[in-house]
């Protein structure tokens, strides 16, 4: 029997850290991070990392991979946590992927397409473009390559333009072709989504504030400081376009006050748990947890239980 793959999922500040260490506290579980930040090292504050004694009693994965310098993807995640999966199987435990980054679990559960690899001289090249012009330029070359793709892009959103004009120029296909081309290695064995889905709009909203609040209390700008202060990182690193340590970048560039840069990024942190939850409410076989924090654990277990007992496990 294949082994299961149980997400916990939800928007940024919902509460997914707090129950997934509960869930792990009491079963034989393994954490398999779902996070496009948390991959890389020196960037604890900002990405809202496990700290050290907690990833000592809990075993967690995918965590501190990866240099800021370097990239990572959804095809690496498919990649890495597939394995994993087996790996944490094999060791008699349950494997429990959370976070917020749906395109990673979209890559594992339906398979990627076929794509031509990632291309550095290529990308350095449309960033010196967009240096010049500004990705929302680029976004406009997108546009009339291939309409359909670019009105599923932001205008600001770097690096997903920069992936699609890759992926055009490499192929010779507009990308909505490429995208639609034939799928490969979907994750084929069973599937468990437990997801919190916060109702009350302005309480996640506050949360959110008061959260990004506190990271600068605990030191968060010195963090993003010291990435600064290295030679070998730059605004265009996926890295540093991270919410939150792009806006830091920014102040610390002499771009922004720190004022507004703390501003920008409260506000780019809630647009991004906005867009976490257009894609949960278009996501197919949820099993959706209690508002309430106190009921969520009492159901997620009742829940696990069922399925993995439906599952001879």
């Amino acid at each position: 029997m294949s082994p299961a793959a149980i997400f916990l999922i939800g928007p940024t500040a919902c509460g997914k850290s707090a129950l997934a260490e509960e869930l792990a506290m009491a079963w034989p579980i393994e954490l398999i991070s779902m996070d496009s930040a948390q991959i890389y090292r020196g960037m604890d504050i900002g990405t809202a990392k496990p700290d050290l004694a907690l990833r000592q009693r809990i075993p967690h994965h995918l965590i501190d991979i990866l240099d800021p310098s370097e990239a990572y993807s959804a095809a690496a995640f498919a990649r890495d946590a597939r394995q994993l999966i087996g790996e944490i199987h094999d060791r008699g435990h349950l494997p429990l992927i959370t976070g917020g980054t749906f395109l990673y679990m979209q890559a594992l559960l339906e398979g990627l397409h076929a794509m031509p690899a990632a291309d550095p001289v290529l990308r350095a090249e449309m960033e010196r473009d967009a240096a010049a012009r500004g990705w929302p330029a680029l976004h406009a070359d997108l546009a009339a390559l291939d309409g359909a793709a670019a009105a599923r892009i932001h205008p600001n959103d770097a690096q997903r333009i920069q992936r699609a004009l890759e992926v055009a120029r490499l192929s010779g296909h507009a990308p909505t072709r490429a995208w639609s081309g034939a799928r490969v290695q979907p994750w084929t064995g069973p599937v468990l989504k437990l997801a919190i889905l916060p109702q009350d709009r302005a309480r996640l909203r506050a949360e959110i504030g008061v959260r990004f609040e506190q990271m600068m209390q605990q030191g968060l700008l010195d963090e993003v400081r010291a990435l600064h202060a290295r030679a070998d990182l730059h605004a265009d690193l996926p890295a540093i376009r991270s919410v939150g340590y792009r806006q830091l970048w920014q102040h610390l560039q002499g771009r922004l006050s720190l004022d507004e840069a703390v501003e920008r990024a409260i506000i780019a942190s809630r647009q991004y748990a906005k867009r976490q939850m257009t894609w949960l409410r278009r996501e197919s076989g949820l099993n959706l947890l209690p508002q309430a924090a106190s009921e969520r654990y009492d159901q997620a277990v009742r829940i696990l239980q069922t399925f993995l007992r439906s599952h001879g496990a």
